[in-house]
């Protein structure tokens, strides 16, 4: 313990005692070409850090260097996606579809309705319920008690989600000038 200076300030990692030093033998910097070392100082950079923690200098960038396998990966992803999308645009255009599928598309169907479309979209959804009620009854069959009320409770459920959407409808509505 006699060792031990009093009363001096001194950083957290260095020992308070005052004996001899070690003789040390300093690492080798990494080389910049084997893994991500510093140009300036040759220290390793810590894992997701943009500066050296030594010397205080920018990481370069990765585009400077080799790129990275996932970066290659997903490159190669896209390009496929990109072509195979334009592929099928092409081959979607030159399909001739009937006249009479016009009046099947979407806004057609509202214009004729005379609907707005977030009360065409719930006017839809409650249609599709109704057909989830009708559903019900062509694919479950009753055997007993127990079963019966289990497909009524199904069918009870279907309405009141096609009548929710049907209010829904109604409010969203935009009432008319006339």
């Amino acid at each position: 313990m006699a060792d031990v200076v009093h009363n001096v300030q001194q950083e957290f990692w260095k020992s308070p005692t005052l004996l001899e030093p070690v003789a040390e033998s300093p690492l080798a910097p990494a080389a910049p070409e084997i893994s991500a070392a510093c140009a300036g100082c040759g220290t390793e950079f810590l894992i997701g850090a943009r500066f050296c923690h030594a010397c205080g200098q920018p990481r370069p960038r990765q585009s400077e260097g080799a790129v990275p396998v996932e970066a290659d990966i997903w490159s190669r992803i896209s390009a496929i996606l990109s072509t195979s999308a334009a592929a099928l645009t092409a081959a979607w255009r030159k399909i001739d579809f009937p006249d009479w599928l016009q009046y099947l598309h979407f806004h057609e169907i509202q214009r004729w309705v005379g609907l707005p479309t977030a009360s065409f979209a719930a006017f839809l959804i409650g249609l599709g319920c109704i057909a989830g009620a009708i559903g019900v009854s062509l694919f479950y069959r009753a055997s007993n008690l127990a079963e019966f009320e289990a497909i009524q409770m199904w069918r009870i459920e279907w309405l009141l989600a096609a009548t929710a959407s049907f209010v829904a409808g109604i409010l969203l509505k935009k009432p008319s000038r006339d």
